[in-house]
């Protein structure tokens, strides 16, 4: 695979996962290799029961169309999206590098995905059939690339709306560093008036699901207090650290590869120390009450287990599944069955 463009080798891995997870003797032997049934991996927070604390990031199946397939491998849950509410294309190709030196990936994808329709089409479907293996379901929203910033909160509420009957959870991506303009979201001000009308429209309903608010690992101390307050006053279920980061400090892997490769977020190992200590800051500033998923450079037991002690309560894995393969999670899930 290696051999491969990072995104056509992406795409072949999806199709033929897809494939086995369609024929009911390779179903059941992805099945019998992967998962790792056990109740004392489940977990029961936002008023869902996961399966087991290991999840799937967003990025991966931005469209929904793999869930079947990644439900073989041992997720507890799975993360789809960032969907927009009208389709886009994302960046121009090449987007996607790896940078096997540093086990990191550097991506400007932009958003590809199909929109918002065709997701909420497709896990209506998957609904209607019967979630495989009982994972739980979040639902990453953001906005097109052509809306300004001044009318996110209309891009966010239309995807808001569009998914609500078919996901668990949303998550607010306000993060990625490959929509222009989009990390200004951040800031004090547009991130409260975006969170409270979605906040709003949630509390409307009779049976409210639980928002979280993705963030960048490269804030200030600042930056995350503003954060921690902003999440306290509109009641926030909880906050997923990190995203991808900016910052290319301290890699292995030659500069002038890194400058062919160009701007993006980078992933994976480079990022791990920075996501930790940003969910240890907030897990002091927050309590125990806010729900917080880990993510960022985890390819083993122990450094999933450095997230759950700095107070994540569930971790999600991404770009290490290049390097360590989807045999990762059994690996982690036998780790915490082990340290009972």
């Amino acid at each position: 695979m290696f051999a491969l463009s990072p995104e056509t080798a992406h795409g072949i891995t999806l199709f033929f996962l897809d494939l086995a997870a369609k024929i009911p003797l390779l179903r059941s032997l992805l099945k019998r290799w992967f998962l790792l049934p056990d109740s004392r991996l489940e977990r029961q927070l936002l008023g869902l029961r996961f399966p087991n604390p290991v999840g799937l990031a967003a990025g991966f199946d931005k469209n929904g169309s793999h869930i079947p397939g990644l439900a073989c491998l041992g997720f507890g849950f799975v993360e789809v999206g960032t969907v927009t509410p009208r389709p886009q294309a994302g960046n121009p190709r090449p987007r996607l590098f790896r940078l096997p030196a540093d086990r990191a990936l550097i991506n400007r994808m932009g958003f590809n995905n199909e929109g918002v329709d065709a997701l909420a089409a497709r896990l209506q479907r998957l609904r209607e059939r019967g979630v495989p293996e009982n994972i739980v379901i979040g639902g990453n929203i953001g906005k097109n690339k052509a809306t300004p910033n001044e009318q996110a909160v209309e891009d966010y509420l239309c995807c808001f709306n569009a998914l609500f009957p078919y996901v668990d959870y949303f998550v607010v991506n306000v993060s990625s560093p490959n929509t222009p303009g989009l990390r200004a979201l951040q800031d004090k001000e547009p991130l409260t008036a975006l969170l409270q009308a979605l906040q709003d429209n949630n509390q409307s309903r009779p049976e409210p699901k639980p928002l979280l608010l993705k963030i960048a690992p490269d804030l200030t101390d600042t930056q995350l207090d503003d954060i921690a307050e902003i999440v306290r006053q509109t009641q926030l279920s909880g906050i997923i650290a990190t995203n991808t980061t900016i910052s290319r400090d301290g890699l292995e892997t030659a500069e002038e590869e890194i400058n062919a490769a160009g701007a993006g977020g980078l992933s994976g190992a480079p990022v791990r120390d920075r996501s930790t200590a940003v969910i240890r800051y907030l897990r002091k500033k927050l309590g125990q009450d806010i729900l917080i998923i880990g993510v960022g450079g985890i390819d083993s037991y122990e450094t999933a287990r450095e997230k759950m002690e700095a107070g994540a309560n569930l971790v999600q894995v991404y770009s290490c599944l290049v390097y360590e393969g989807p045999g990762l999670i059994r690996r982690i899930l036998s780790g915490m069955l082990d340290s009972h």
